[in-house]
C-alpha cells in the first residue's frame, strides 16, 4: 500500500522534501526501527490523547516513553488520558494504530517532545502498517506548527542485534 496521496499532497502543497520508505508490515515503532535498520532515536512514535476535551496528536522518539504528568503540565489540561485504539479507530476514522503524525489532517494539535530535535532526520508514520516518511524533524514542526515541550522520558529500549546462525558445511 503506498502513501496515501493525502499525505504525499499534505507534503507537496507545503514544499517538504521527504522521502517516502516502503517496508513490510509492522505495528511499532521498535518494529519500524528493527525493520529499516535504523537507530531508535530516528524513529517518531505517535500516540493521540484526550485532554480535558481535546484529541492531541503526541509525537516522541521511539527512544522514549510518554510521562503524563510532564504532558499534562506542558498542555496546562486537567484530565490526561492516551485513548485506546478502538476510540481511534471510532474517532479519526482509521485502522485501529494505523495514525499518521500528521496532525492537521486529522484536525488536531501536534505536541512534539524536545527531544525529537537531537535527531536531524525522523521516519514518521504516514497512516499505514507499510509505508512511512523520512524528513527533517525541523520541517516537521514547521508543517505542524507543533507545540514543543519536554514530556517524556527514557525508556531505555535498545534493538535487539541480528545475529545470523553459523551453518556447518558438508564435507
Amino acid at each position: 500500500m503506498p502513501i496515501p496521496k493525502k499525505v504525499v499532497g499534505y507534503l507537496k502543497k507545503a514544499k517538504i522534501k521527504f522521502e517516502g520508505i516502503g517496508h513490510k508490515t509492522v505495528y511499532t515503532a521498535y518494529d519500524l526501527a528493527q525493520t529499516l535498520k535504523k537507530d531508535l532515536k530516528d524513529i517518531a512514535k505517535t500516540l493521540i490523547v484526550k485532554a480535558d476535551s481535546a484529541y492531541k496528536l503526541v509525537v516522541v522518539p521511539a527512544t522514549s516513553r510518554l510521562d503524563l504528568k510532564k504532558l499534562k503540565k506542558v498542555l496546562g489540561a486537567k484530565s490526561l488520558s492516551i485513548i485506546d485504539e478502538k476510540t481511534m479507530a471510532k474517532v479519526f476514522k482509521v485502522k485501529p494504530g494505523a495514525i499518521s503524525a500528521f496532525g492537521a489532517l486529522h484536525k488536531v494539535g501536534t505536541v512534539v517532545d524536545k527531544s525529537l530535535l537531537k535527531a536531524k532526520e525522523a521516519v514518521f508514520q504516514v497512516g499505514t502498517f507499510t509505508d512511512s516518511v523520512k524528513m527533517k524533524v525541523k520541517d516537521f514542526i514547521g508543517l505542524e506548527n507543533a507545540q514543543l515541550g519536554d514530556f517524556s522520558q527514557k525508556a531505555g529500549y535498545t534493538l535487539q542485534k541480528i545475529t545470523k546462525k553459523k551453518t556447518k558445511k558438508k564435507k
